[in-house]
């Protein structure tokens, strides 16, 4: 990439990965501005190219925020996979996928909003659609290793739905600030501890547990 920048004004681009430009500059202004400040002529102008440049490549504004969802979920899989480790065992990766994907949503929390937003996004788009199965799938195959081979007609599904609904409910709770914060701004009565006191689902374990493998299978 070459880049050329103009006395007192944006940098003007000539390459060939213009589209790739586009969305890195929209994933900025989404953290510098918020959702509803966005628009396609201040992400051109931010590039550096002509206003019509982005509705060039992606046809409109929710195409281009789809584009940005989609590089979102590429880096919230790998914000759930950073702390994983080969060593550790299932409740301790649960632990890991978990505190990356609410310290995800805490961080960027505008791109977060967008990505799960039906209204802003086409979830048909293919691009976005094999990125959230990506980072939705992280997820799943800790669900799998909690409880391998447990509850038959949906089980497995019910168990994924079950995390992924604590995890993201909790962020979403702590991103619209309806959880008491402490002075750095962070929930004070966290959960994501609770992971580490998982049931061992998929042991004999005690009554408790067992009866947690009934409810879920």
């Amino acid at each position: 990439m070459s880049a050329s920048p103009l006395p007192d004004g944006p940098r003007r681009y000539h390459h060939g990965n213009l589209k790739a430009a586009l969305v890195e500059a929209g994933l900025a202004l989404l953290e510098e501005r918020g959702l509803a400040n966005l628009s396609l002529r201040e992400i051109a102008a931010r590039v550096g190219v002509s206003h019509t440049a982005p509705k060039n490549h992606f046809g409109s504004l929710k195409g281009l925020l789809t584009a940005i969802a989609a590089e979102g979920f590429r880096r919230h899989a790998a914000a759930l996979e950073a702390g994983l480790r080969p060593e550790d065992g299932p409740v301790e990766r649960l632990h890991a996928a978990a505190d990356g994907y609410v310290r995800f949503a805490r961080d960027h929390p505008a791109l977060f909003r967008l990505m799960f937003s039906a209204d802003l996004c086409n979830h048909e788009d293919p691009d976005l659609s094999a990125a959230a199965s990506a980072s939705y799938g992280v997820l799943a195959r800790l669900a799998e290793r909690l409880a391998p081979g447990k509850g038959g007609g949906g089980g497995q599904t019910r168990m994924e739905t079950l995390l992924w609904s604590i995890v993201h409910g909790y962020a979403m709770l702590a991103n619209e600030g309806q959880l008491a914060t402490g002075p750095e701004g962070n929930p004070v009565h966290g959960i994501l501890d609770l992971f580490r006191h998982w049931p061992d689902l998929g042991g004999s374990g005690n009554r408790r547990n067992r009866v947690a493998v009934t409810v879920l299978s």
